[in-house]
């Protein structure tokens, strides 16, 4: 742990009136070069719980020098460590020892991931064995990893040699941070890459374990670094800083758009995952039961706070109104309360500002649709960042709740008549994420899917995701994909080796 003071906390006591862990930091440090330092500057920012929304800890703030420090760090070990020229044995025996610490520490990390972020804990400790699973993945990948050969019989062979980028700049949301920052770890390390994450600044709780992981498992010193702050400075500095050549990052649209413009100068490569405002299409030959379960997990599982929440269904109108009811009946039974409480299926969103943000849109759509559920904060719970799941139905496509990403418990229904209707509502908002389809016809299900504007359909399916296939979205849900052999790609250089045989013919210029 990153902790430095004395902590009050014990098992299961209960401040404010709710669960909080033992032995919570009161300071967050950012780890550099092997060890937990502070801001050069001395600079500071709270971190606060989403349930009482009172600071626990304080985190240090990177600025410019810190990020310096951590690029530096990250560019020793490149050069001169270990890291890169390992075999990819070693390197996976390292990924599966990492996988191995996380799965030991599951409920640690769940509870502490709870506490942070305000997700449910069942949720949250699915989100640590999902941790686990992609270190594994790509520990069993970079050993089966194999490279291209081409030969021109007698003549030549032409052969492509693989090679680490560098050091990557990794940035991370707040939402499902712990899994999310795995997600990009596991494939830099993998490829033998050194890293500086910068872990959004909402939840910095979870980042702050990835030190003592990564050294018991014996991860050399330099290669994984961390720096914690604000995403307009060091987000800002990571981004721009000349000695890291490529940036991955998860996070909404408008910022993706500024790292984009910021990544030219030095003309880095870029991964971006953004906001999404995903379909999810329901056909009136579509088994309602399953599709019915499917649309609400899709949208209010992990407090509605996903990139890839289906938080706009589409509904065929001969079906329509039996699906609404039924909808609207299921969300208002929803269990909202308590994150670290087993029961709980909703908790509270991760901050007081993206809680006022969901409210408004709440607001805004009471005058753009016809509230069936939620609406509110609910009745039994006064303190903290609680959103009952809502649910608004004759959504037009024209209405703000249709078009803009909320990020939260609510859900906009949109009744549509013809597959062309239903394909241009689908296609109608500037993300392209994801979509899913439900539907019977098996025809419909391909031709649909394929036109649909997303760079991931999910037919009669929710969001499970095979980590062979490539994640990513189209237009203003993203810049290329990763996952599987693509994220490998991100994060090597691929380089053209060609051998000639026999006899070299070449054109003699200049000669008598």
């Amino acid at each position: 742990m990153t902790t430095t003071d004395a902590t009050t906390t014990t098992a299961g006591s209960h401040a404010a009136g709710h669960f909080v862990p033992e032995n919570l930091p009161t300071r967050i440090q950012h780890y550099i070069g092997g060890r937990f330092v502070d801001s050069v500057s001395g600079r500071t920012f709270d971190v606060l719980d989403p349930v009482s929304n009172q600071t626990y800890a304080t985190a240090a703030a990177g600025q410019q020098e810190d990020i310096d420090l951590a690029v530096a760090a990250a560019t020793e070990a490149f050069e001169n460590g270990p890291w890169p020229g390992m075999k990819p044995r070693e390197r996976s025996r390292i990924l599966n020892r990492i996988a191995d610490a996380i799965e030991a520490q599951d409920a640690r990390l769940a509870e502490l991931e709870t506490f942070d972020t305000g997700l449910p804990i069942t949720q949250a400790l699915g989100q640590a064995n999902r941790a686990a699973e992609n270190f594994r993945f790509f520990a069993d990948l970079i050993v089966a990893q194999a490279d291209d050969t081409y030969k021109v019989p007698g003549s030549q062979i032409n052969y492509v040699n693989r090679k680490p980028v560098g050091v990557a700049g990794l940035i991370t949301p707040w939402n499902t941070p712990f899994m999310l920052e795995s997600w990009k770890l596991a494939p830099a390390l993998a490829s033998g890459c050194t890293v500086v994450l910068k872990p959004a600044e909402f939840t910095p709780l979870s980042a702050s374990l990835w030190a003592g992981i990564f050294s018991a498992a014996g991860l050399p010193d330099g290669v994984f670094n961390l720096v914690n702050g604000i995403g307009e400075e060091a987000g800002d500095a990571l981004v721009k800083h000349p000695g890291v050549p490529l940036i991955s990052f998860t996070g909404e649209t408008t910022t993706g758009q500024t790292i984009y413009r910021n990544c030219a100068a030095n003309l880095k490569g870029m991964s971006m995952e953004l906001g999404g405002k995903s379909p999810a299409i329901v056909f009136a030959d579509a088994d309602l039961d399953a599709a019915i379960d499917s649309t609400l997990f899709g949208v209010f599982s992990l407090n509605g706070e996903r990139c890839t929440a289906g938080s706009r269904i589409l509904v065929e109108r001969t079906v329509y109104d039996d699906f609404c009811a039924r909808y609207a009946a299921r969300a208002r039974n929803i269990v909202v309360g308590d994150p670290h409480d087993p029961k709980t299926e909703v908790g509270a969103l991760v901050h007081p500002e993206h809680y006022a943000k969901v409210m408004s849109y709440v607001e805004i759509g009471k005058t753009e649709g016809r509230l069936l559920a939620g609406g509110g904060r609910p009745a039994h719970l006064a303190e903290g960042n609680y959103v009952s799941p809502t649910v608004f139905a004759d959504v037009p496509p024209t209405a703000r709740i249709f078009q803009e990403e909320i990020f939260g418990p609510v859900v906009s229904i949109t009744p549509f008549d013809t597959d062309e209707e239903a394909l241009a509502l689908a296609n109608g908002v500037k993300y392209g994420l994801a979509a899913y389809l439900w539907t019977g016809n098996l025809t419909r299900a391909h031709t649909f899917a394929q036109a649909i504007e997303a760079g991931m359909v999910w037919l009669n399916s929710h969001n499970v995701r095979d980590l062979r296939t490539p994640f990513g979205g189209v237009k203003a849900s993203g810049l290329g994909h990763e996952g599987g052999y693509r994220s490998i790609d991100f994060y090597t250089d691929q380089q053209a080796v060609h051998i000639t045989l026999g006899a070299v013919h070449t054109a003699r210029f200049g000669a008598a």
